[in-house]
């Protein structure tokens, strides 16, 4: 049997299984299955010996490992190696290999969120917009490079001051803010943060003068819950709001076609199972 698996901590909320298990039941690959195991820090070394010995054929990271999973990896796939993140691991030429499907998952959600009537690949019609960007773990930095040259200007603030200043020495086009500040004006504000993932949990900031504004995004990565408090009070205010599920069905297409070099389709069944 040919296992996968995403880790993390916490990870219960993860909906990764569901759908790779059906992709993988689908395209009829009934030798594999994908399961979720919850892991310390010091335990990422013994995943990395169970993809070199071939117990584990690929694996997904989610929070707070896609960092600190990149001293235990022989390579780094580009995009990887750019963002400093990984979430998809795979064995390629007996190396293991840290690859970043969370970028190229979110700039396609981009381009379906702001189509180019040109037909051109990355969007345009974020020209001169202000985007917020809550956070600055892991996935930020994936989320902040498919956005930098969208010609928009990209805000970042953090709890942890420090951690944003890090990714302004890479992204050297943001703004770093004081957490509790916000830009003067939010066309789109991003929640990168794991703040949401308890229903108890709240982002303390005022977006109050954004009420009655459909024209104003408020986009949460988190995908479970489906609603979160940071969405519940946008759409309250009457803003326009979307979750992390398109971002993340679609980061799973990159990560599973790579593990088995098939393209899987974003049909009825997989929105049902997350819903």
């Amino acid at each position: 049997m040919k296992k996968y698996l995403v880790i993390g901590n916490p990870i219960e909320h993860s909906l990764s299984p569901l759908i790779h298990n059906y992709w993988m039941k689908k395209y009829r690959l009934f030798d594999s299955i994908y399961e979720k195991r919850k892991v310390e820090e010091k335990g990422l070394k013994n995943i990395i010996e169970e993809i070199r010995d071939e117990e584990i054929v690929g694996v997904n990271v989610t929070v707070p490992f896609k960092k600190l999973i990149i001293p235990f990896l022989d390579e780094l796939h580009i995009t990887a190696k750019e963002t400093e993140s990984v979430n998809t691991l795979f064995k390629v030429k007996n190396k293991i290999v840290g690859y970043n499907t969370d970028e190229p998952g979110f700039a396609s959600t981009l381009q379906e969120l702001f189509p180019d009537p040109k037909g051109n690949m990355m969007p345009t019609l974020l020209e001169g917009k202000n985007i917020f960007v809550l956070g600055a773990g892991g996935v930020t930095s994936s989320i902040i490079y498919a956005l930098e040259h969208q010609g928009a200007r990209i805000f970042v603030s953090n709890r942890t001051k420090k951690k944003a200043e890090e990714l302004k020495k890479k992204y050297t086009k943001i703004e770093v803010l004081d957490w509790g500040k916000r830009p003067s004006v939010c066309d789109i504000v991003i929640n990168t943060t794991s703040v949401g993932l308890t229903k108890d949990e709240k982002i303390s900031i005022d977006f109050s003068d954004c009420s009655g504004n459909k024209n104003k995004l408020f986009y949460d990565l988190i995908y479970n819950p489906k609603e979160t408090k940071f969405l519940k009070e946008a759409r309250l205010r009457g803003n326009n709001t979307m979750n992390g599920q398109r971002m993340f069905l679609n980061q799973a297409i990159y990560a599973f076609n790579l593990w088995t070099n098939i393209t899987p389709e974003i049909d009825d069944e997989v929105i049902k199972l997350l819903d």
